[in-house]
Protein backbone atom coordinates (compact mmCIF):
# COMPACT_ATOMS: atom_id res chain seq x y z
CA UNK A 1 0.00 0.00 0.00
CA UNK A 2 2.84 2.39 0.88
CA UNK A 3 4.60 1.64 -2.42
CA UNK A 4 1.44 2.47 -4.38
CA UNK A 5 1.07 5.71 -2.44
CA UNK A 6 4.69 6.65 -3.10
CA UNK A 7 4.35 5.91 -6.80
CA UNK A 8 1.12 7.94 -6.98
CA UNK A 9 2.73 10.84 -5.11
CA UNK A 10 5.79 10.67 -7.35
CA UNK A 11 3.70 10.65 -10.53
CA UNK A 12 1.61 13.55 -9.25
CA UNK A 13 4.77 15.55 -8.46
CA UNK A 14 6.17 14.77 -11.89
CA UNK A 15 2.91 15.86 -13.55
CA UNK A 16 2.85 19.11 -11.58
CA UNK A 17 6.51 19.79 -12.42
CA UNK A 18 5.89 19.11 -16.11
CA UNK A 19 2.82 21.35 -16.13
CA UNK A 20 4.73 24.13 -14.41
CA UNK A 21 7.68 23.79 -16.78
CA UNK A 22 5.32 23.95 -19.76
CA UNK A 23 3.33 26.94 -18.50
CA UNK A 24 2.44 29.17 -21.45
CA UNK A 25 3.46 32.34 -19.60
CA UNK A 26 5.65 33.78 -16.88
CA UNK A 27 8.97 32.22 -17.92
CA UNK A 28 12.19 34.24 -17.79
CA UNK A 29 12.11 34.74 -21.56
CA UNK A 30 8.59 36.22 -21.21
CA UNK A 31 9.57 38.60 -18.42
CA UNK A 32 12.75 39.63 -20.24
CA UNK A 33 10.73 40.39 -23.38
CA UNK A 34 8.12 42.27 -21.34
CA UNK A 35 10.88 44.48 -19.90
CA UNK A 36 12.08 45.31 -23.43
CA UNK A 37 8.49 46.00 -24.50
CA UNK A 38 8.01 48.44 -21.58
CA UNK A 39 11.23 50.23 -22.53
CA UNK A 40 10.11 50.54 -26.17
CA UNK A 41 6.72 51.90 -25.11
CA UNK A 42 8.33 54.29 -22.62
CA UNK A 43 10.62 55.70 -25.31
CA UNK A 44 7.51 56.59 -27.35
CA UNK A 45 5.78 58.08 -24.27
CA UNK A 46 3.09 55.41 -24.39
CA UNK A 47 3.65 54.42 -20.74
CA UNK A 48 5.21 56.01 -17.68
CA UNK A 49 4.51 59.22 -15.81
CA UNK A 50 4.73 61.34 -18.99
CA UNK A 51 2.60 59.02 -21.11
CA UNK A 52 0.22 60.35 -23.73
CA UNK A 53 -3.32 59.46 -22.71
CA UNK A 54 -6.49 59.15 -24.72
CA UNK A 55 -10.00 59.99 -23.62
CA UNK A 56 -10.94 58.08 -20.45
CA UNK A 57 -14.05 55.90 -20.66
CA UNK A 58 -16.07 53.68 -18.33
CA UNK A 59 -14.39 50.31 -17.98
CA UNK A 60 -15.37 46.78 -17.10
CA UNK A 61 -13.90 43.98 -15.00
CA UNK A 62 -11.13 42.87 -14.93
CA UNK A 63 -9.49 46.03 -16.22
CA UNK A 64 -10.85 48.84 -14.09
CA UNK A 65 -13.61 51.33 -13.41
CA UNK A 66 -12.12 53.83 -15.85
CA UNK A 67 -9.86 53.02 -18.81
CA UNK A 68 -8.01 54.68 -21.63
CA UNK A 69 -6.62 52.83 -24.62
CA UNK A 70 -3.85 53.61 -27.07
CA UNK A 71 -3.54 51.53 -30.24
CA UNK A 72 -0.38 52.11 -32.31
CA UNK A 73 2.83 50.45 -33.52
CA UNK A 74 6.05 49.86 -31.62
CA UNK A 75 9.33 48.03 -32.23
CA UNK A 76 10.97 45.69 -29.75
CA UNK A 77 14.37 44.76 -31.10
CA UNK A 78 13.77 43.25 -34.54
CA UNK A 79 10.04 42.81 -33.83
CA UNK A 80 7.74 45.53 -35.10
CA UNK A 81 4.02 45.24 -34.53
CA UNK A 82 0.76 46.62 -33.29
CA UNK A 83 0.46 47.39 -29.60
CA UNK A 84 -2.73 47.94 -27.65
CA UNK A 85 -2.13 49.64 -24.32
CA UNK A 86 -4.99 49.75 -21.86
CA UNK A 87 -4.49 51.83 -18.74
CA UNK A 88 -6.60 50.61 -15.82
CA UNK A 89 -7.72 53.31 -13.36
CA UNK A 90 -9.42 52.90 -10.01
CA UNK A 91 -9.87 54.32 -6.54
CA UNK A 92 -12.70 55.30 -4.24
CA UNK A 93 -13.46 58.58 -5.97
CA UNK A 94 -12.35 57.76 -9.52
CA UNK A 95 -14.24 59.32 -12.43
CA UNK A 96 -13.51 60.03 -16.10
CA UNK A 97 -12.97 63.71 -15.31
CA UNK A 98 -10.60 63.01 -12.41
CA UNK A 99 -8.59 60.57 -14.53
CA UNK A 100 -8.39 63.10 -17.37
CA UNK A 101 -7.13 65.76 -14.95
CA UNK A 102 -4.71 63.58 -12.92
CA UNK A 103 -4.19 60.18 -14.57
CA UNK A 104 -1.13 59.17 -12.52
CA UNK A 105 -3.09 59.52 -9.25
CA UNK A 106 -5.64 56.86 -10.31
CA UNK A 107 -3.55 54.52 -12.49
CA UNK A 108 -3.55 50.99 -11.04
CA UNK A 109 -2.20 48.83 -13.87
CA UNK A 110 -1.24 48.84 -17.54
CA UNK A 111 -2.34 45.86 -19.64
CA UNK A 112 -0.74 45.36 -23.03
CA UNK A 113 -1.22 43.25 -26.14
CA UNK A 114 1.72 43.31 -28.55
CA UNK A 115 1.43 41.62 -31.95
CA UNK A 116 4.78 39.85 -32.00
CA UNK A 117 5.50 38.45 -35.48
CA UNK A 118 5.74 34.64 -35.51
CA UNK A 119 5.10 34.35 -31.76
CA UNK A 120 2.10 32.00 -31.54
CA UNK A 121 -0.40 31.42 -34.36
CA UNK A 122 -3.04 30.08 -31.93
CA UNK A 123 -3.12 33.43 -30.12
CA UNK A 124 -2.82 35.43 -33.37
CA UNK A 125 0.78 36.25 -32.34
CA UNK A 126 -0.31 38.40 -29.37
CA UNK A 127 2.10 38.74 -26.47
CA UNK A 128 0.23 39.71 -23.29
CA UNK A 129 1.52 41.46 -20.18
CA UNK A 130 0.16 43.26 -17.13
CA UNK A 131 2.37 45.91 -15.51
CA UNK A 132 2.27 48.14 -12.46
CA UNK A 133 2.15 51.87 -13.33
CA UNK A 134 5.96 52.00 -13.13
CA UNK A 135 6.58 49.00 -15.38
CA UNK A 136 6.99 46.07 -13.01
CA UNK A 137 5.30 42.89 -14.16
CA UNK A 138 2.36 41.87 -11.98
CA UNK A 139 1.88 38.26 -10.85
CA UNK A 140 -1.22 36.09 -10.76
CA UNK A 141 -2.43 34.77 -7.36
CA UNK A 142 -0.03 31.80 -7.68
CA UNK A 143 2.94 34.16 -8.07
CA UNK A 144 3.44 33.58 -11.80
CA UNK A 145 4.38 36.71 -13.78
CA UNK A 146 1.62 37.85 -16.12
CA UNK A 147 3.70 37.98 -19.30
CA UNK A 148 3.51 35.82 -22.41
CA UNK A 149 0.52 33.68 -23.44
CA UNK A 150 -1.41 34.62 -20.29
CA UNK A 151 -4.40 32.33 -19.89
CA UNK A 152 -3.74 30.18 -22.95
CA UNK A 153 -5.39 26.79 -22.48
CA UNK A 154 -7.16 27.93 -19.31
CA UNK A 155 -10.52 29.26 -18.24
CA UNK A 156 -9.23 32.61 -17.00
CA UNK A 157 -6.69 35.18 -18.07
CA UNK A 158 -6.09 37.33 -21.11
CA UNK A 159 -6.21 34.72 -23.88
CA UNK A 160 -9.14 32.84 -22.32
CA UNK A 161 -11.21 36.04 -22.14
CA UNK A 162 -10.19 37.50 -25.49
CA UNK A 163 -11.18 34.31 -27.33
CA UNK A 164 -14.74 35.69 -27.05
CA UNK A 165 -13.87 38.84 -29.01
CA UNK A 166 -15.80 39.10 -32.28
CA UNK A 167 -13.91 39.10 -35.57
CA UNK A 168 -11.39 36.38 -34.78
CA UNK A 169 -8.48 38.71 -33.94
CA UNK A 170 -8.79 38.50 -30.11
CA UNK A 171 -9.43 42.27 -29.99
CA UNK A 172 -12.68 43.64 -28.61
CA UNK A 173 -12.53 47.25 -29.89
CA UNK A 174 -12.21 46.50 -33.63
CA UNK A 175 -11.34 43.80 -36.18
CA UNK A 176 -8.29 45.35 -37.85
CA UNK A 177 -5.77 42.65 -36.95
CA UNK A 178 -7.17 39.53 -38.62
Amino acid sequence: MKATSLVTTGLLSLAISAATAAAPFGAKEDTDYAAKLWQAMDEKQLVGSEAIISTPYTGTHPHGAILDTIDTKVSVGADSGEVIIKRNYGGDDVSKTKVANDPNKYLKAVTVMFKRPGYDAETKDWFWVKYTPDGKILNNPKGVPLAGKVGKGGNAGCVACHKAAPGGDLVFNHDRYK
